[in-house]
């Protein structure tokens, strides 16, 4: 049972620490290309509201939700080779 509290403790700790890196350079890439299609397009108008209105639509997009699978899919792979182990 500890050694289960113990996986359950360090693998949040590291899955929480690779969500927070990833999801870090998506931000950083999105916005970094939201800036290069700005000055691309030579858009009229404030860079700054351009960026932040793009990385407004970036906060309610598919791919930052799909982030969360890596919390997901991990628990789940873990939890399934469990189950087949011990009741199969």
């Amino acid at each position: 049972m500890i050694a289960l509290l113990r996986l359950l403790i360090f693998g949040g700790i590291a899955l929480g620490v690779v969500y927070l890196g990833l999801s870090w350079y998506f931000r950083a890439a999105h916005r970094e290309r939201m800036e290069r299609d700005w000055e691309a397009a030579g858009r009229p108008g404030n860079r700054e509201a351009y960026v932040a209105e793009g990385m407004a639509q970036y906060a309610r997009s598919l791919r930052r939700r799909l982030l969360w699978l890596v919390f997901v899919l991990p628990v789940t792979a873990v939890g399934l080779i469990v189950w087949i182990t011990n009741f199969n």
